[in-house]
């Protein structure tokens, strides 16, 4: 046991380390502030849009409420996230506080661990931040528990693990945050197109050209290689679920297990690529 939590205590340290210069960033404020009086202000944009006292303009309120919310946790969930993944372990090479670190009886997997796990510490702070003043909009407008709104809020953060860790890999092989970041937003964008490409292998299966069996069998591997963000998006349920409405657990388990396995896998690869460079 001793050595269980001997273990952990040089990850957590540095995670927590993480977590604090982290939270300082001025951008990383910002982009919460940002987020924070878009959601604040939904309410009073629809104000200005709907008669009150209508039982379909309530409804179409609500409608606009959890839409303009949801679209900013994610836009700015997903920005901070990737801008924390990018920055955290380029930063401290360049500054040479990596180097301190690691002359220490510090291991390099314990050294990245440790800043992983303040990363997920900033981004679940942040995206907590976001998602309780919108539960608290919510509620206030539907008188009702919106229980599948916590349910969006858990996927959408393991949907901002698999973008993290890939991220993280990626910086593992930077002196700078900006290549980091492109690929971040890269990756962002093609895990929310990958579900088209099961679109592109069924249609390329209706001829019998090579070259669209070849495109089809491409797309197919792409399919099951690549981390399909889509499927995490529960845009749709939030602004047409009726109150009380939830969601099915095994569902959410199996979106849950997949972004582990894609987030270990990122992890294994950020590792991988750190032990190898010089420092």
């Amino acid at each position: 046991m001793t050595n269980v939590l001997s273990f952990f205590r040089g990850p957590w340290t540095i995670a927590m380390y993480t977590w604090r210069e982290g939270m300082r960033k001025k951008i990383l404020i910002a982009f919460l502030i940002l987020s924070l009086l878009v959601i604040f202000g939904s309410n009073f944009i629809t104000a200005f849009l709907f008669e009150t006292g209508s039982q379909s303009g309530t409804d179409v309120d609500t409608k606009l409420i959890k839409d303009i919310c949801v679209t900013a946790i994610s836009l700015f969930g997903v920005l901070i996230t990737i801008f924390i993944s990018a920055s955290v372990v380029p930063n401290e090479v360049d500054n040479k506080v990596a180097y301190t670190i690691l002359s220490k009886p510090v291991r390099r997997y314990q050294y990245l661990l440790g800043k992983f796990i303040g990363v997920q510490l900033i981004v679940l702070l942040n995206l907590a931040l976001m998602g309780a003043l919108f539960f608290v909009a919510l509620y206030i407008k539907e008188e009702v528990m919106p229980s599948l709104l916590l349910m969006s809020l858990l996927l959408t953060y393991f949907m901002f693990l698999i973008v993290s860790a890939f991220t993280f890999a990626i910086s593992c092989t930077a002196s700078s945050a900006v290549l980091p970041t492109i690929a971040g937003l890269f990756i962002y964008i093609t895990g929310n197109l990958t579900e088209y490409l099961k679109d592109v292998y069924e249609r390329a299966g209706q001829t019998t050209q090579l070259l669209d069996a070849l495109i089809g069998k491409t797309a197919l591997y792409l399919w099951h290689l690549l981390p399909n963000l889509k499927a995490f998006n529960m845009r749709n349920e939030i602004v047409y679920a009726q109150p009380g409405d939830f969601m099915q657990i095994e569902r959410i388990m199996m979106l849950v297990s997949y972004s582990v396995i894609f987030a270990i896998a990122g992890f294994i690869l950020a590792y991988w690529i750190f032990r190898r460079r010089e420092l």
